[in-house]
């Protein structure tokens, strides 16, 4: 997943939601060693401090942990990155069926859609 830094929304929140995006994909695996804030910053066209501030919210969050000397890691609570994964996913359905709801489609129709897409999808 790319860095897509957008001027919407504060910088480091949305470096937390990249990197919470990784995790979730499995770029980022439980255990893993990250890179150091300064690469992970100039891969991000970032200042390095915004980046620690956000490394420092998901180490807050449990998402990260720090070994003094050997650098940061994913989390490895499975349970932790699993219910990561299903919140992402209610919050992306929501978004979904508002923005639906919100183009003139009746709660119907949107189950329908998403019907077909299953079908069409599992046929493949």
């Amino acid at each position: 997943m790319p860095w897509e830094i957008s001027s919407e929304k504060s910088v480091y929140l949305q470096l937390i939601d990249i990197i919470k995006q990784k995790i979730m994909s499995g770029e980022y695996q439980p255990g893993q060693r990250l890179p150091s804030v300064r690469e992970l910053a100039a891969d991000a066209a970032v200042n390095p401090n915004t980046m620690q501030r956000a490394l420092t919210e998901l180490e807050r969050e449990g998402l990260l942990y720090t070994l003094r000397t050997s650098g940061r890691f994913v989390s490895e609570d499975g349970n932790m990155i699993d219910g990561l994964r299903m919140t992402g996913a209610e919050q992306r359905t929501k978004e979904f069926y508002l923005e639906m709801i919100q183009s003139g489609f009746s709660s119907e129709d949107v189950r329908r859609l998403l019907e077909k897409a299953i079908e069409e999808a599992e046929e493949k």
